[in-house]
């Protein structure tokens, strides 16, 4: 059995979100894209002996309750009975509250690990229905592939994109996704479509958008910040907003020079972080070792 794991938590980006209804739960029903993109947070998990959980490094300011990789480990090790532990070290680099799913993607990563660490052979659709408790993008991640989204975020469907590079602005402002959906002025009721729908069309196009970018910039005015910063240098580009946001992406031509980019990631304002990011087609946790 091996004692050590390290794993890559990649984030991910939606190339549209549509809010298509809610829930008497409460709950939003939503259709969406969810590309994976090389933005990584690194997990590593040691086993122990002991019947223990312990995250030694974790995300800046997250109590060690309110960690999604410890109630990650916490679930499974439930779920299974297992009677070992495991040491938990997490390095951020995804921003969080930013709407690239760090946070589920880290849950995720940790339930891949464990099932491999504490050698549980659970399924695919095991750990899929445990990463649901812990949260609604988590099921993305376990699934580990591009996927059109549907229902809270749990019905998946895999989708093959075309290989894209993007760039990323996190506007140094995390949004709480509650809030976001929260809000009286989110419209509930976009119309569904289907795979073929946005197979046969371009996710840059019209009918396609952000549901949550209207509401979310109100929220966070940085939104329109970094929307109108990449409209400046990058004009002929499609511009959306991630997730709940705060980032904020767009489509760049690979014949952009990587020394290009890097000029215009110079001219970020302060506290801002941007990136250029290469499109995925498979969540790289499985292979690690």
């Amino acid at each position: 059995m091996n004692k050590k794991i390290e794993l890559y938590a990649p984030a991910k980006i939606n190339l549209f979100l549509h809010i298509t209804g809610q829930r008497t739960d409460g709950y939003h029903q939503l259709q969406s894209v969810f590309q994976l993109i090389d933005w990584y947070d690194m997990v590593s998990l040691e086993y122990v002996e002991a019947d223990e959980i312990t995250r030694p490094l974790g995300a800046h300011g997250v109590s060690l309750e309110n960690d999604l990789v410890v109630r990650a480990a916490r679930l499974l090790k439930k779920f299974t009975s297992y009677p070992h532990g495991v040491k938990i070290h997490l390095e951020k680099n995804i921003p969080m509250g930013a709407g690239l799913g760090g946070g589920s993607s880290d849950a995720a990563s940790v339930l891949i690990g464990l099932n491999r660490l504490w050698d549980l052979n659970l399924n695919q659709s095991e750990l899929m229905s445990l990463g649901l408790e812990l949260g609604a993008d988590v099921p993305f991640f376990l699934f580990g592939q591009n996927a059109f989204v549907e229902g809270i975020g749990e019905q998946l469907s895999h989708i093959d994109l075309p290989e894209e590079q993007f760039l990323v602005i996190f506007p140094g402002q995390s949004i709480a996704t509650k809030e976001v959906f929260q809000a009286e002025t989110l419209t509930r009721d976009h119309a569904p479509i289907t795979i073929s729908n946005f197979l046969a069309s371009s996710w840059k196009d019209p009918p396609f958008g952000n549901d949550l970018q209207w509401v979310a910039s109100k929220i966070c005015p940085e939104v329109n910040r970094a929307l109108d910063w990449i409209a400046q240098l990058a004009p002929s580009s499609v511009k959306r907003m991630t997730g709940s946001g705060s980032s904020v992406f767009a489509a760049i031509p690979k014949t952009c020079s990587a020394r290009e980019i890097d000029r215009m990631l110079q001219k970020l304002p302060s506290g801002w972080v941007g990136r250029l990011v290469q499109g995925l087609k498979q969540n790289p946790a499985y292979n690690s070792v």
